[in-house]
């Protein structure tokens, strides 16, 4: 049995594309899929790694954790490890619902887990379970949405929610919404929708602007506090901030240049980023802005030593930069116009070439689960699978923290 383990997760929406909660994907192979190893012991091993030597709250961000169970895990009760309100109970290995199978249902419905049915195949013999789900799961490249009418009718009385997996595209998305799905799983939204000809708002421009010039070297406190002056927003924010950070001692502020210089370059970036972020996602996911920054995060730990070490100053932005295209409906090259970044920097977002471009494409890997060669790279890399999987928690923490 390989020895190497990590963890991916997938975001899983509601129809306005708010996130319900992170399937938990363990693995231990470089393939998107369970290993080939007993479920028992890979859901065992998932458990340890995230709730006894990790943080899974931290991990999902608040958010419903999905785990997959087999009934002999639910038999010897894996799930009594985790409370109620932290996971979702994912069914897998079972073909058909048996007497026994039923009684553990209720037994953990009655505890007031939420469970979901994976792997539906629309047979008559599931319909026994419905009373007790929380949702049901379709894999929308197995079956046609079309056969799903009376499925809708029938998961109605007990308020099912219908959720389709692997969805690419947001106009997939569009047309199973219509069928009467209400939460979707895939990677639709790391898809720009990219609309030719559109031009940037004032306000996005400015905000590019303002994260190009915080991640600009050396640090200019001139040039940052010139461009958050011509916001009042972002003015009154900065102000604000300056007086949470100083408790306890009062702090005569006389100009935006000196607030910007009494938090600091590492506390006032945190601030640009976030400000940022949050007026560049209006009627857009949060979840792009809290990959972006969890990306950006964990690329800053991973170029801390060893391979990536020289592009240690450029790893966050280029992992904050790396959703915007998604973000703003532009092709990045048309976005970065706007933006004086470093050639590494367009190099990596643009064409994914370069040592930043190797960083960026593993960390998102990484974090997402998209098949990809992560366990020989973590090799080649020198890369410790303890030391990546404890970023990624603390990198999901703080971006919980930061609250956008």
């Amino acid at each position: 049995m390989m020895q190497t383990t990590y963890i991916a997760r997938q975001a899983i929406f509601d129809r306005n594309s708010n996130t319900i909660g992170y399937e938990l994907l363990f693995r231990n192979s470089p393939e998107n899929k369970f290993p080939e190893l007993d479920l028992n012991v890979a859901t065992s091993k998932l458990i340890i790694q995230n709730h006894i030597h990790g943080d899974i709250s931290a991990l999902c961000m608040g958010k419903l954790a999905f785990i997959n169970f087999t009934e002999h895990c639910l038999i010897n009760k894996y799930p009594l490890l985790f409370n109620t309100q932290d996971i979702v109970i994912e069914l897998v290995g079972s073909n058909k619902p048996t007497t026994r199978f039923l009684k553990i249902l209720k037994y953990y419905f009655d505890k007031g887990y939420k469970i979901a049915l994976t792997e539906y195949d629309l047979e008559d013999h599931w319909d026994v379970v419905f009373p007790f789900l929380y949702l049901v799961k379709v894999d929308v490249e197995k079956i046609n949405a079309k056969r799903l009418a009376p499925i809708v009718q029938k998961l109605k009385p007990f308020d099912v929610k219908l959720t389709a997996e692997k969805v690419e595209t947001r106009f997939q998305l569009q047309s199973l919404a219509e069928v009467g799905f209400s939460a979707y799983q895939g990677f639709f939204y790391h898809e720009p929708e990219v609309i030719e000809g559109q031009t940037l708002a004032p306000i996005k421009t400015q905000m590019l602007h303002l994260i190009s010039e915080t991640f600009n070297m050396p640090f200019n406190f001139d040039s940052i506090s010139e461009v958050i002056s011509q916001d009042v927003n972002l003015s009154v924010s900065l102000l604000k901030l300056v007086n949470n950070v100083a408790t306890g001692t009062r702090i005569e502020i006389t100009s935006l240049k000196q607030a910007a210089a009494y938090l600091g370059e590492d506390k006032l970036k945190q601030f640009v980023t976030i400000l940022a972020l949050s007026k560049l996602t209006v009627d857009q996911s949060d979840e792009i802005a809290k990959q972006a920054l969890i990306t950006g995060k964990l690329m800053a730990a991973i170029a801390k030593d060893k391979a990536f070490k020289e592009v240690k100053d450029l790893a966050f932005i280029t992992g904050l930069l790396s959703a915007i295209e998604v973000l703003l409906s532009m092709p990045m090259d048309k976005i970065l116009e706007t933006m004086p970044l470093a050639q590494p920097i367009e190099s990596a977002l643009v064409k994914h070439e370069g040592l930043l471009g190797e960083l960026l494409n593993f960390t998102t890997k990484y974090i997402t689960g998209q098949n990809g060669e992560i366990e020989q790279s973590l090799s080649k890399l020198s890369i410790d699978e303890d030391f990546i999987h404890r970023e990624f928690v603390s990198a999901s923490k703080w971006c919980n923290d930061l609250d956008i």
